[in-house]
This record gives C-alpha cells, structure tokens and sequence, in this order.
C-alpha cells in the first residue's frame, strides 16, 4: 500500500470520536505497552509489534483498539489468537469478550510517511536516512497498535531494531541491554511514567547526538541530550542549547515547584518538520530550520530560544498533566505559550518579550479570531479532525493573551500558586477546564466562573476606539471610549486599559505626557478624568498592550502613527501602533501602500530586530495578499528604497544590515536594485560586513527568479554551491519563482505530489505565489477549486490542511471568483474541514478586493 492509500484510509472512515473514546475510558484502565519496532525492512515499511496490558471494569464487555498499517500479521487477545481479516477493518481491531485483567498482542507492518506525522521517514541525497515518529495528534495509530486518545496514558517501554550503525533515541534513556546480530542492533529503552500515546517516540538513523547532564537547585539529576543528522553536526550549537535547557529547566522547576517529570531531556533537530517544534515526552523534536546554517540574527536566535521554552513546559503542561479529551489543548498549547514569554521575562532573555509576542503572534491571532472559522479558546469537539482544525494562533496566541490577563487579574503569586496545586493533582493524569479554574480559584478567592465564560468560551476580538469633543481651546470636554464587537460574535467584553496620550518633545520624540488605567464595559464608557485636558498629537487605546483587544484611532492620531511610529520611544506602545495598522490593512480600512510608507519610515529607527523581522514578514504577507501586481510593484519599490539606503549605512557586520539585505532581498524591483541584489550575489559588489551565506543567497536568488533574471542554469550553480537537502528545496523554490507557465505548472505538480515533504511544501509555495505573476496564477484559482477535494480526500490531517492553505492563489483573486467559491460551498458532499478552510479563504478574498478597490489618491496613501 502506498503512501496516498495509507493516507486516504486515515481520513474519514476512521474518525476517532468523542462520544466512542469517552466509552472506552469509562470502560479501560491501560497499564503498560511494550512497543517493539523493526527499521531494517527496508524504505517503504517497519515491523511494529505492540503488547498492550489493561483492565476492563465490565468483563465480557467489548471494545476495540486503532491501528493503521498496510498489514496485520497476528492478533492475540488473552491468549486466543483472532483473525485479522475478521477483526480488523477501517482502522479498528475488535476486541470482543475482555476480561477483568487482559492482554493484547498484535503484530503488524505499517508504513512510513514523507509528511512530518506519523512515521517519517527522510531518504537524503547523500544516502543517509533520518527517522522519527511526530504521533500527535491521533496518529500514533499509524506506529502501532493502541488506545489512542489522550485519557488512557500508561507506562511505554519501547524496544527498536535498526541497522548496526544508526543512532537510536525515544522518550527515556537507553535500558543496558543491547543485543547485536548480523548488521542491525536492538535498542531497549528503560519504561516511561504514564503518558499519552501522542507524546510517544522513536528516532533512528544517522544522527550525530551529544549528550551531557543537569543538576536542578533542587538537586535533581537530568540527563540531557541534543541530536541532528550527521551532515548537520557543524551547525549544531551544543553549548548554547545546553545553556538555555538548563536555565529553562532551573527556572521552570522552581516557579512551579514541581521537579522535571521525565528521565532524561532531548533535543532532535530533524528533517522536513511542518511545525517549529513538537513537544515530545523527554525527546523534544525541533525543525531544522532552527539549526541555523548560516548566521542567526539576535531575532532568528530568540526564535530559537522562545520555541525551546515552549517544547519545555509542555513537559508539565500537556505530557504530564494532560487534558482529557481533544478539545481542551488549550490546557496544552495556551499554557506553554504563556509560559514560553513569561520565562523569557523573567529570565531577562530578551528585551520585552511580550512586545515581540505581540507583533510576531497575538497579531497574526487576531486574523484568524476575524476569519469564519474563529471559535473560542476552550472550544467543544466531537470528533479529532474538528479538534486539530481548532489547533490555531486562537489556541496559542489568544489563549496566551488571556492568561497574561489572568495573571494580571487574580495576581502573579496566587497565578502560579494556582498552577502549582493543578500540577499537584494531575501529573500523569488528566485534568478539564474545570479543574485548572478550580485550581486557580482556590488559590486566589476569585470565582473566575464569569471570567470563564467571558474569555475561554466566546470567540472574536472586540475593537476600541476613542470618541471625544474639543472646545475652542483644543482642551477635551467629554472622553468615552467605544467598543463594537468585531465580525460574527456579538460579545462585548470587559476591559482594563491603559490609554496614552503623547505629544511632541524638544528632541521631535512623541513622549507620553499622560498615562491613565480604564475600566472599558459596554458599548460606551465615559473618562471625565480626561475632560480639560488638551487634545494631543496621539491617542493609543491599549497604550502597554497587555489587553487582548484592537484598537483605532481618530484622525490625528491615525496622520500621527502613520508618519511618526519610529517617533514614539516606548516599545509596547509602538506595538500597538504596528498592530492596529496591520489589522486596519488587512480589514480594507487603510491601503496596504499607506503601511508600506509607514513601514518605510519607521523601520530606521526600529531598535528590536524582532520587532523588525516580524513587521517584514507582516509586509511580504500583506503584499503578497492584498495587493494587485501594479500595488505590489508600488510598495515593493518604496519598501526597497528604504532598504538599499539602510542596507549601505548600516554598522557593518549588525544584525540590522542582515535585516535590511533580507528586506531588498524580496521588494528590489527596479533595474538599479536588482542589479544590486545580483552584483552582491556574484561578488562584483560588496557591503562592508555583509556576510551571504546560504540562506541569504537563496531568498536573493529566489527574487531574481521571479524578475527574470536567474534561469534554471544561475539556480544549478547555485545548487552546486549547496548541494544539501535545503540547497535542493531551495532551489525548487526558485524555479517556481521563473515567470513562465512551464516552471508555474511544474512547481504545482511538484506540491500536489505525495512525497514532497511539509518544508519543501511551504517554500515552493512561496516561491510560486508572486504577487507580481497574477496573470499566470490565474488558471490556478479553477485547479484548486477542481484538485483540493481530491488532495484533501488522500492527505493526512496536517499536510492537506497546509496544501487547502498554500494552494489558494491570493494574486489572482477577482471579482469572478467569489461566485465560483460560492458554488463550491454550496455543492452537495463537500467535505466540512475542507468547507471551513475554503469559506475562510473566500471571506479573505472578499476583503482583497476590497482593499485593492481603496482609493489611492495621496490623501489616502
């Protein structure tokens, strides 16, 4: 069975529902597994052999296990061997009249996956192959027979047979026993504490790993280890992610009070990932795109260090205490998010790390919480195809925001006295919103019920808004502050701000002249504090912006911020500036060239390259989607005016010249600055200090590609500069990028194929979708209409997710297109998770047409 046949029985017909696991629970307590896997059978498939223990508290009751494989070879339930092709259909064994206590054994060949879940298995051009198992969520199925759902955790001891050579790694350290045969070895791993299925697994191949150990204050010894593919090892910064792992693991065991839960801490750095990271028990799994090849910026390194903090707490939060069904990872995902910023701060890792997660995640969160598909933090679901489709920036971001405000509202101490009690409770058990509330609760003397169903059960953000007189003295004679719910859920909410006023200073700085805290309830709230003062330069509404909310401004304020944001001294502030004009783009409030000016202006004085990077990847986002070619050439050109200018005045060798090169690198359009962009690339130019190794190289490349100006043979040499697997997927995302329907047709045919992997999806991607190439996307809008059904019917969960997302041809939008996708909602059949994706893309489309119909004229941009 191939790849697509495995992957096209996953999905519908063995749903995992609510409604049959919670029987299950009801019915089973899982003791232990010995899981035994075989990767020497060669690249397509592995032995996997799972020997399950557990109890029935209904004997002669029935059940049944999950198991998704290409064959079964045996099933033996307390002895009695079954027949497979009797018991095992659509990925479910029968298991009929258990015992009190039981055992099943089952033995089975499953197959390998190229997209980043299950089973991955990565073939390298050099040879080499890299293996590693990402089973959340639901997919641990695909590895072995099991319970798979959240609530029955038990003890795991796996046992992996590999080739004599390969490195092999799982949740635990190794057990002593090794045994060696004629070029493979067998692994045993010692067993695990409880856990759930999804955080199980395996890594096998030809990794370099470097081991070392930790001491926690508390005395606790951690071993620790850091792995990545041995064609890697030189890029692998073993000290600095050792550093940071023991200070996350000191910091993390002490504020909560609870010691590390597992046996040993990992890092593996691996292959085709389609996420940053995946938070393992004990073997954290990490993409390689955080195994930087060329040199980080202080901006790439606090990535780094922010998604290794993450990966961290899930340790307490979602492997040790682990929600109960699908539907609550917010107990998982919001809290390590939380808990990924608040020990940056606390740790003094980087400077206003809540200003970074305002600009590079609540932002992109509130245009998700606008999308159709919005839905609350702590969200209801009946199936886990419904649940991981709620597995989004509202799940981490909104749900980080919200404990921020949690925090702020019961106090930090009673907050993490709260989390200290849940954790006593339920490690290596389950928990519920109810009993992290209850937790809390107790520890605060809040009833946090109101606040509950506020916050964690209504979805949409609200937006602010100022709304004052002026007598002739310019001085305020009344002051309110004005909420409307955004978009679909009429929910208005309440609201502790902040609300700066700022006018200019001797030095030409917009400096906070005052500062007042607001209660904001209903659709109006009155500050007679505010009456008789003069009306200044800039009014922010969530002035330190801690409130999960969005604000606009009036119209001074609004001239103010698009032509002075650098102006303003106080990071948080500008945040909420930035946010608000992004949103207010995207929403079709504000031309996109009007952000691009004030990209370019405020951008000079942008101390945080994180703030920095982030607002350049909100602008290739914005552009890409909601520009038309002619507006996308107009911001391109004065984003890269800005850049060449700043790229050449930069301090030589600073993160800011790195950042300035990554800005011309994507927006040179004229002759002049290609050519610039060309001469630095072949060395017939150079910057003082300006490095141009891999990465950079490419990012250039690709945007020659894209003007014509680099053909199959200038990517080929650049190829044999970097023959690497992402020197191959780099330069696929070049050729995508050459304006001629060829190379167009070929990079679509090269995403819809099966075997291309998560990370090579997302970069030719990006290189096919230029906003410049509208015309020739155009025929991609009827391909995607007439091939997702299809691509979303033979993918797994996570991979056709990313294809519904990247296919959608945002350049080639137009008015002819809405009744189209109108026509595909309406048709009978329609896949609901499809459905939910496509309706989102036509709400964005709507909006694009919007946004590109404002008027340009210079008053408005």
């Amino acid at each position: 069975m191939s790849n697509a046949d495995l992957a096209s029985w996953v999905m519908p017909d063995t749903e995992i529902t609510r409604a049959e696991t919670s029987e299950r629970a009801r019915l089973l307590r899982v003791r232990s597994y010995q899981v035994d896997l075989d990767f020497t059978r060669g690249p397509e498939t592995f032995g996997s052999v799972s020997l399950i223990r557990f109890d029935c508290h209904e004997p002669g009751a029935a059940t049944h296990a999950d198991l998704i494989a290409t064959g079964v070879r045996e099933i033996i339930l307390n002895g009695v061997p079954l027949d497979p092709q009797a018991t095992w259909a659509d990925g479910r064994i029968t298991l009929p009249g258990l015992a009190s206590r039981n055992e099943l054994r089952v033995a089975a060949d499953c197959a390998y996956t190229t997209s980043g879940t299950g089973m991955h298995r990565a073939d390298s051009g050099d040879g080499s192959v890299h293996i590693y198992a990402k089973l959340a969520q639901a997919y641990a199925r695909t590895a072995y027979a099991c319970f798979d759902q959240p609530d029955l955790k038990a003890v795991f001891t796996f046992q992996v047979t590999a080739p004599a050579h390969w490195a092999v790694l799982s949740n635990q350290p190794q057990d002593h026993a090794e045994r060696a045969s004629a070029g493979s070895r067998t692994v045993r791993f010692l067993p695990t504490p409880p856990v759930p299925t999804f955080t199980t697994t395996v890594v096998a191949g030809d990794y370099h790993i470097v081991t070392t150990e930790h001491a926690t204050p508390d005395g606790q010894q951690i071993p620790l280890e850091l792995a990545c593919r041995a064609s890697l090892a030189r890029y692998l910064d073993a000290d600095a992610v050792f550093a940071l792992t023991r200070q996350g693991l000191d910091f993390y065991t002490g504020w909560l009070e609870t010691a590390y839960p597992f046996g040993k801490y990992g890092h593996v750095f691996v292959p085709e990932f389609p996420h940053l990271a995946s938070e393992n028990a004990g073997c954290v799994l990490v993409s390689e795109r955080l195994l930087f090849r060329s040199r980080a910026t202080a901006a790439q390194l606090g990535s780094r260090t922010g998604t290794l903090l993450h990966e961290m707490a899930h340790m307490w939060f979602g492997d040790s205490a682990t929600q109960q069904w699908w539907d609550d990872l917010w107990l998982s995902e919001s809290f390590a998010n939380f808990c990924e910023y608040f020990a940056q701060s606390s740790l003094g890792l980087a400077p206003d790390p809540w200003s970074i997660f305002s600009a590079a995640e609540k932002l992109p969160c509130f245009a998700e919480d606008r999308l159709p598909s919005s839905h609350p933090v702590a969200s209801g679901a009946t199936t886990v195809s419904d649940a991981v489709a709620n597995l989004d920036g509202i799940t981490y971001a909104k749900g980080a925001s919200v404990l921020r405000q949690l925090s702020a509202y019961v106090g930090e101490e009673n907050f993490a006295a709260g989390l200290r009690a849940y954790l006593a409770r339920h490690s290596y058990g389950n928990a519920r919103l109810a009993d992290i509330l209850a937790a809390i609760t107790d520890a605060s003397g809040q009833d946090l019920a109101a606040w509950s169903e506020t916050w964690l059960k209504t979805a949409g953000p609200d937006v602010l808004r100022p709304s004052f007189e002026t007598g002739s003295s310019g001085t305020f004679t009344s002051f309110a502050v004005l909420q409307k719910a955004a978009g679909r859920h009429p929910v208005l909410r309440p609201h502790r701000i902040c609300i700066g006023l700022y006018s200019r200073s001797g030095d030409g700085a917009l400096r906070r002249v005052r500062q007042v805290t607001a209660e904001i309830d209903g659709p109006r709230s009155e500050l007679p504090e505010l009456v008789g003062m003069a009306q200044p330069e800039l009014i922010v509404l969530n002035d330190d912006d801690t409130a999960y909310v969005l604000v606009r401004f009036d119209d001074r304020s609004l001239r103010a911020v698009t032509e002075s944001v650098g102006d303003i001294p106080d990071l948080p502030a500008r945040a909420a500036c930035w946010t608000a004009v992004i949103d207010m783009a995207r929403q079709a409030e504000l031309p996109v060239r009007t952000f691009a000016t004030m990209l370019a202006g405020g951008m000079r004085t942008e101390r945080s390259v994180r703030i920095l990077q982030a607002l350049h990847a909100h602008a290739d986002k914005l552009i890409t989607t909601f520009a038309d070619s002619r507006q996308a050439a107009q911001c391109k050109a004065i984003l890269a005016s800005a850049a060449a200018d700043l790229l050449c005045s930069a301090e030589p060798g600073s993160d800011h010249q790195l950042s300035w090169f990554g800005l011309l690198s994507w927006t040179a359009a004229n002759e002049d600055e290609l050519q610039l962009l060309a001469a630095l690339l072949d060395g017939t130019r150079t910057v003082p200090g300006l490095v141009l190794d891999a990465e950079p190289r490419w990012t250039a490349l690709r945007h020659l590609a894209a003007f014509g100006e680099a053909d199959d043979a200038r990517i080929d040499a650049e190829l044999a500069r970097d023959p690497s697997d992402a020197g191959r997927r780099n330069a696929a995302a070049c050729r995508a990028a050459i304006p001629d329907p060829g190379h167009k047709e070929a990079a679509w045919r090269l995403l819809v194929n099966e075997t291309t992997g998560p990370e090579t999806v997302a970069a030719v991607a990006d290189g096919l979708m230029q906003p410049e190439h509208a015309d020739l996307l155009l025929p991609y809008t009827a391909r995607f209409l007439a091939e997702m059904p299809d691509l979303w019917r033979t993918r797994g969960g996570h991979m056709r997710v990313r294809l519904a997302n990247v296919l959608f041809p945002y350049p080639a939008v137009t008015p002819e297109l809405l009744p189209r996708l109108d026509g595909f909602l309406a048709a009978e059949g329609s896949d609901r998770g499809l459905s939910r994706i496509v309706r989102d893309h036509r709400d964005t489309a709507e909006r694009v047409l919007r946004a590109r119909a404002l008027d340009l004229s210079p008053g408005r941009g």
